[in-house]
């Protein structure tokens, strides 16, 4: 069978873009596919099992229905009717300009209302109190972002994205879970379909395979899906450009240091450019009363994330500190330096998280299990083993990261405080930025690229926008009535 459009993945921007194909009357021959399962299968068995068990074929968190973004704190980014750019996630206002990228945001935010988003937004009512955290900050050399968030809660998430499923099923889009795509088909650098195995055999060469046509192909893999899409574009010569990868840790220290923060902005964006060698340094993802947790990508490579629920409650917040690394000629696989940090990092926990106190850091040793059972700061994350990032994160990254919390302690007291945790490795991994068009069209025609894995969006809120911005393109110039 040959269909209009296939879209690679299930993340919100290929949910997104099926949602509005459906509302342009334009989504009965599409077929989505996705390596992992329905949302409502997706379990972390974690919780029961007291340790990751690393699922099988896929970690549940990563993949299946709505992506990472279902096991996430679920924040939708909006943004401040006075700003005159779009500060948080990604580049899609490059492409399309900033007052569409804001009706996109609108559009998109009713759209999960609509489904189900709790009506409140954080980082509205204290302009105040916000002005005077961003001035102590701009004196310590360090920005400031707050602009209005929609908290879904990660077990929100869940039963938001659901209803979306269902939705999705019940106006007939065809979603094929399980189910790997191991190459795409082109002729004449012009998409034709793509090839697929069962997910159980995706580590099979010689699994059987079958060929799926379509006029348009659409690339919506998620930062999961980065790795894969590199090696796409390598052998089908689909035009890239330098990309970046951001290596770092999930910081966590109790809610009382944050309360500030935590109460004004919910989430404080904070950025630096530390001395000595002014990389760009950023907190991301904070989760006041949240959880750390494991997340587990291919080949059993396990990060660090942080979740925070509505109903359940820690007394910690966590947020990372990542260090963006951009390299120079003649290196240009940031993907494979972050996997090789990443891949020592769990050699040295045993295939787990690590974690270490911020204070052993300052006195050079390790952190031992017994001190973490009497720490001030009781870790989140139980399956974390007490060691030493520092064998492993690099000295110009450890010292980003280590000049940055000084930095910051002067603008949040408490900070820098000793007791608090390091848990790595955190790495947010995007492939070599795939060129695309205004159109979002990559560089062999009818293939197309949006969301995170590209490098176009960062992001539960512009990944949606970007699929529902491509969904448009499609029904305008590609699909039939």
């Amino acid at each position: 069978m040959k269909y209009d459009v296939i879209v690679i993945g299930m993340g919100p921007s290929s949910v997104f873009l099926a949602y509005e194909l459906i509302k342009l009357k334009k989504a009965q021959n599409i077929l989505l596919i996705e390596e992992g399962k329905r949302v409502e299968n997706r379990v972390c068995p974690i919780e029961k099992a007291g340790k990751c068990i690393k699922c099988k074929p896929f970690c549940n968190i990563t993949s299946g229905f709505s992506g990472a973004g279902a096991f996430s704190d679920g924040k939708l980014s909006l943004y401040n009717p006075e700003d005159d750019d779009i500060y948080v996630g990604g580049e899609l206002h490059r492409y399309i300009g900033v007052q569409e990228t804001k009706d996109l945001i609108d559009y998109t935010d009713k759209i999960y209302l609509d489904f189900g988003a709790d009506k409140k937004l954080e980082g509205t009512e204290y302009k105040d109190e916000v002005k005077k955290i961003y001035d102590k900050a701009k004196k310590n050399d360090i920005n400031l972002i707050s602009i209005p968030i929609r908290h879904l809660g990660t077990e929100k998430s869940h039963e938001l994205y659901n209803r979306i499923e269902n939705f999705l099923s019940d106006n007939n889009v065809n979603m094929r879970f399980n189910c790997v795509v191991s190459d795409i088909i082109t002729e004449n650098n012009e998409a034709k379909g793509v090839i697929v195995k069962d997910a159980d055999l995706a580590n099979d060469d010689n699994a059987p395979t079958e060929e799926i046509y379509a006029d348009n192909v659409v690339i919506a893999v998620g930062r999961k899906g980065a790795n894969w899409l590199t090696n796409l574009c390598e052998k089908h010569n689909i035009k890239t450009e330098a990309g970046v990868v951001d290596i770092g840790v999930r910081y966590e220290l109790p809610d009382e240091i944050m309360r500030d923060v935590n109460k004004y902005m919910y989430e404080g964006k904070f950025i630096g450019t530390p001395s000595p060698f002014g990389d760009k340094v950023r907190t991301f993802c904070q989760n006041p009363s949240g959880f750390v947790a494991p997340e587990v990508y291919d080949n059993n490579l396990t990060l660090v994330n942080g979740h925070s629920y509505k109903d359940r409650k820690s007394t910690n917040t966590n947020m990372a500190i990542l260090v963006s690394h951009h390299f120079n000629y003649p290196f240009n696989k940031p993907i494979d330096y972050g996997r090789n940090v990443a891949k020592n990092l769990n050699e040295l926990g045993g295939g787990n998280v690590v974690v270490q106190r911020l204070g052993d850091i300052y006195r050079g040793k390790r952190t031992w299990q017994h001190e973490l059972e009497s720490n001030k700061v009781v870790p989140t994350l139980k399956a974390a083993v007490g060691g030493d990032i520092t064998f492993a994160l690099g000295y110009r990254t450890m010292t980003d990261i280590l000049q940055f919390i000084r930095q910051l302690d002067k603008v949040i007291e408490g900070f820098a405080d000793p007791a608090n945790l390091l848990y790595g490795p955190e790495i947010k991994f995007y492939s070599n930025k795939v060129v695309i068009d205004n159109n979002l069209e990559t560089s062999v025609k009818g293939l197309y690229s949006i969301g995170d894995g590209g490098g176009l969006t960062r992001g539960l809120m512009m990944a949606s926008c970007s699929g529902v911005y491509l969904a448009r393109i499609l029904a305008k110039n590609k699909l039939k009535s």
